[in-house]
């Protein structure tokens, strides 16, 4: 009885952790607005786990579950956050754990309101979903 519990426990907790993952980003007008702006005339490629962070300063929150990381004009990654990182959307700021040269998927962030010092929430990287525009090179 003990292992049929667990067994359906376990089988319930990966449906919801499936479910959880394959949602959309939660965004309102506004963000999908600035999403569109920032992916026009892009198309999106496959996923990948992870890329690196030479450019980590082109890495930009819209809302609380999304960001967008720049690396040129004609290459942008899409990164819908597992979890929700509170703060985000009024301002406070990322904070990564990033281990050796590369954001990756399932690295921790968390939101902090900087004055404060105040965490506000904490999520993960999801998958990186290339977005690319024009010929290669």
């Amino acid at each position: 009885m003990l292992r049929t519990m667990s067994a359906l426990l376990l089988a319930g907790l990966a449906a919801t952790a499936s479910a959880k993952t394959a949602e959309p980003a939660k965004l309102d007008a506004g963000e999908a607005k600035e999403l569109a702006r920032a992916l026009d005339g892009k198309v999106a490629g496959k996923p990948v786990s992870c890329v690196s962070t030479f450019r980590g300063e082109n890495l930009r929150a819209i809302g609380d579950h999304t960001l967008v990381y720049r690396v040129s004009k004609k290459l942008i990654y899409r990164n819908d956050l597992q979890g929700t990182c509170h703060g985000l959307r009024f301002g406070d700021t990322l904070v990564l754990k990033v281990f050796g040269n590369q954001y990756c998927r399932g690295d921790i962030a968390h939101a902090v309101h900087l004055p404060t010092g105040t965490m506000s929430g904490t999520c993960a990287l999801g998958d990186f979903v290339p977005y690319t525009s024009g010929a290669a090179g």
